[in-house]
């Protein structure tokens, strides 16, 4: 059985005060509408769990009777870190989940083709990634100010979501992460601490987050073109 995780429990602080990214309109929809439809289509995938900021719950029940999301889900109210609250969504699994793919809440142009292959790769290698080669040239600076040195890009990729496990795996890295009191920004570096191989899966379509304002437009045409 393979259970998705959308996190949508982020304040998403760089949008501006009172701003909540997931529920802005793009194409004739909010950001999380497309998201949810986005996995609520996809076959491999058998559960969905939410993970919302605590009272934002009916709010989420709302866009299920709206836009006809049918496919089995619970709500689980958010941590105060990312990585607690895909942990509160894995205590949400059903008990036959082996599979989970964990989700920005705020990336709405995730194809089909790409969660797919994210979560057959996982059940391979325990773990893998969407992610896409990194085209511009990048400095690395100590200060903030001056260039301390050029990266050597064609070693770098930009990781994504979905991010796939074994849940077994996943369980175990957070655990770890947990015990030790440590803080991560996405759940492959919890399985990279644990020494967990993970997969990249190339994302051959664009496949961006909403983050700032200047994201709208292009997910605007994105979604409106069908990608």
């Amino acid at each position: 059985m393979v259970s998705a995780i959308i996190v949508a429990a982020g304040k998403g602080t760089r949008m501006g005060p009172n701003v909540d990214k997931l529920f802005l309109e793009v194409a004739g929809r909010p950001v999380i509408a497309h998201t949810w439809e986005r996995f609520a289509m996809v076959g491999c995938v058998h559960e969905i769990v939410l993970v919302v900021r605590d009272g934002m719950q009916p709010a989420f029940e709302e866009l299920a009777v709206q836009y006809d999301l049918n496919k089995p889900f619970r709500l689980v109210a958010g941590g105060d870190e990312r990585q607690d609250s895909v942990w509160n969504g894995l205590q949400a699994l059903s008990p036959a989940s082996e599979i989970v793919a964990i989700q920005d809440g705020a990336r709405p142009c995730t194809s089909e083709l790409l969660i797919t292959a994210t979560v057959a790769a996982a059940r391979g290698m325990g773990a893998a990634v969407a992610a896409q080669p990194v085209t511009d040239t990048i400095k690395e600076s100590a200060d903030g100010k001056l260039i301390s040195k050029t990266l050597d890009r064609s070693r770098l990729w930009a990781v994504q979501t979905p991010q796939a496990f074994r849940v077994d795996v996943l369980r175990h890295a957070l655990s770890v992460v947990r015990e030790r009191g440590l803080r991560v920004t996405d759940d492959t570096s919890a399985c990279e601490f644990i020494g967990q191989p993970v997969k990249l899966v190339a994302s051959a379509t664009p496949n961006p987050k909403v983050t700032t304002p200047a994201d709208l437009p292009y997910i605007e045409l994105l979604l409106r073109k069908g990608v």
